[in-house]
């Protein structure tokens, strides 16, 4: 029997509208080919240790930049919830804290992924993805320090597509 190219899949989500695209693929995905789906926030709290670090910002606001960025990855992960049940999937949902790119990855080898998706940061036109700068350095990091393929969710028509699910 041939194993399916991808069972479990990791979505990079941040409350961006591309990232948001990158979670309805996601769900299109688990809908058609019936993998599991797990979306991963991460609480930058890395910048925010540098900020404070570099003195841009005192400790106690960073602390209230943490906390307010916890409470917004609780609300979003709710609404990207009950988006995938609208259609019938049932997600895993985690909250990390640290450096994005690193704890993306961390979260793809802690449940064995097959494959992690990301938003398009940029919507800029351009020939070549990486040296016309269109991914931001965290996706940069998360596609060269990988252990599983990776994709940008490109897809220009992703909200009709899931819409029509």
């Amino acid at each position: 029997m041939i194993r399916t190219l991808f069972k479990k899949i990791v979505v990079a989500y941040n409350g961006s509208i591309s990232s948001l695209h990158a979670v309805m693929y996601g769900v299109m995905m688990a809908k058609i080919y019936k993998c599991q789906v797990k979306v991963v926030y991460v609480v930058d709290t890395d910048s925010i240790k540098r900020l404070v670090l570099k003195k841009f910002l005192v400790n106690d606001e960073g602390q209230v930049f943490t906390t307010e960025l916890e409470s917004s990855a609780e609300r979003d992960l709710s609404h990207v919830v009950k988006m995938a049940k609208s259609k019938g999937i049932s997600l895993e949902t985690e909250v990390r804290h640290g450096a994005v790119w690193s704890e993306v990855i961390k979260a793809a080898n802690d449940c064995k992924a097959d494959m992690i998706l990301l938003g398009d940061s940029n919507k800029s036109a351009g020939t070549s993805v990486l040296t016309r700068g269109r991914l931001g350095i965290q996706d940069c990091e998360i596609i060269g320090s990988s252990n599983c393929s990776v994709m940008v969710v490109r897809q220009p028509m992703v909200e009709q597509m899931f819409k029509l699910l």
